[in-house]
């Protein structure tokens, strides 16, 4: 699985938390989320974080689904 990236973030101080995928506004966090975010991405993988609390991430089948009878072409 590579690992994701292009992921910044910014935090103001009246609380909301803006996460950006390369540039483009990807998602906006506010009251207890924001919160748990900023304490996540001090203690984990930053990028990988973004990319979950976005739903921006690989999830593993993508490989698996290429087979599907439904996608051969």
């Amino acid at each position: 699985m590579a690992r994701p990236d292009g992921f910044a973030y910014e935090a103001h101080p009246d609380g909301p938390v803006r996460i950006t995928h390369r540039g483009r506004r990807a998602t906006v966090l506010r009251g207890d989320r924001a919160a748990r975010f900023l304490t996540e991405v001090t203690t984990a993988d930053p990028q990988l974080v973004r990319a979950r609390r976005t739903g921006d991430h690989r999830r593993g089948n993508e490989r698996t689904g290429r087979a599907h009878p439904r996608n051969r072409g």
